[in-house]
């Protein structure tokens, strides 16, 4: 018998023995405070001829020694009838509780389609097991996630490292290659390692989004765009795209790296997913106890049922847009995880002429646990 099992009877025994205690305490309060009371009680009974019934005469009743033998035997039988009802009654309660294990026993990461769907009656028990169904439905889904993201990052990491084998392959394989050709292909495959850089680049932020806010700095959003918007203005000038800032003073808390990446991914996925000549509007203001961050910007019409999947990683609405392959499907989600990292919440709406408006609210002023 495994040590669970020897857990499980031990369990089940003490409840038995409480139980037992219980009734066994139940009878002796009843041959005490009922009983002895009734060995004072005279009984009547009739005397005289037996056609006379109103002459009558009294005798004692049961004698204490009668009544005492009595008890002590009605005591030694309720003690196997307390244990069993006891061990019945125990058992009938601790069933929901060996399904809840049995079926958490069964379930592993392979295997957390299993749920413990416990009946009637409602009780306890049974919340506590809709509860961990709750939380097997959540492991599920997050286990379901993290294979999607290995796969996703798999795939992501194996493409360039493919082309940059072939390149190189190809340029050894050349006999006939001069410098010039050479010098092409490390150029290339610079470009490759320059993509694959980012692409890790921006997974180590997404993990970094990921695992929470260490440390509350207080700062101004509005210097915070202003700074991303200084290294971002030459890039929307190639494609012709139009900054636009409104900033006003909005001071919230948080980790300036993760708030910066914050702020910089909205921008970068504005300009990014934009229509040449298009345009990109920042804004920032204070509301009351929060402080609110909107980037608007125009680009193709983005259909109101993708929105909630485009802050997942690795998913794009159109892929490899305008044939450029800077995107990588993480930005949304880097987005995404540092709001929820600094309790943040996020708005996003289709514009009807294209395009996105993305809000972050902050609590306004330092963290609230000072």
């Amino acid at each position: 018998m495994t040590t669970r099992q020897l857990a499980r009877r031990s369990l089940q025994k003490r409840l038995a023995l409480a139980y037992a205690a219980g009734i066994y305490a139940a009878g002796v309060f009843v041959l005490v405070f009922v009983d002895v009371p009734l060995a004072g009680i005279h009984a009547a009974k009739p005397a005289g001829h037996p056609s006379s019934s109103a002459v009558t005469e009294t005798g004692s009743g049961i004698s204490l020694p009668q009544l005492l033998a009595g008890s002590a035997v009605a005591l030694v039988v309720l003690i196997p009838v307390a244990l069993a009802l006891g061990w019945f009654v125990a058992g009938r309660f601790l069933r929901p509780l060996r399904a809840i294990t049995a079926t958490a026993t069964i379930i592993s990461a392979g295997d957390l389609h299993r749920r413990l769907d416990l009946g009637e009656p409602t009780d306890e028990l049974t919340e506590l097991g809709h509860t961990l169904d709750g939380l097997f439905a959540r492991l599920e889904a997050s286990f379901d996630a993290q294979r999607h993201f290995v796969a996703n990052a798999s795939h992501e990491l194996r493409t360039p490292l493919a082309g940059l084998r072939t390149l190189l392959e190809v340029a050894l394989a050349d006999p006939d290659a001069d410098a010039d050709a050479l010098r092409s292909a490390c150029q290339e495959a610079l470009a490759l390692g320059g993509h694959q850089e980012r692409l890790v680049q921006a997974l180590l932020a997404l993990a970094t989004s990921e695992r929470g806010v260490t440390r509350w700095d207080t700062l101004d959003l509005a210097d915070v765009v202003e700074g991303v918007l200084a290294s971002r203005r030459e890039q929307a000038a190639e494609t012709g795209i139009d900054l636009a800032e409104h900033l006003t003073p909005a001071m919230t808390a948080g980790d300036p790296k993760l708030i910066e990446s914050l702020v910089a991914n909205l921008i970068d996925n504005a300009i990014r997913h934009n229509h040449p000549d298009g345009h990109v509007q920042i804004t920032t203001q204070t509301s009351g106890a929060q402080v609110a961050l909107t980037v608007t910007n125009s680009g193709p019409v983005v259909p109101g049922n993708q929105i909630q999947r485009l802050f997942q990683p690795f998913q794009k609405l159109a892929p490899d847009r305008h044939g450029r392959r800077d995107g990588y499907g993480l930005g949304l989600a880097i987005v995404h995880a540092v709001t929820r990292a600094h309790h943040a919440t996020l708005t996003t709406s289709p514009r009807p002429e294209g395009g996105l408006s993305i809000t972050v609210r902050f609590a306004h002023g330092s963290h609230p646990s000072r």
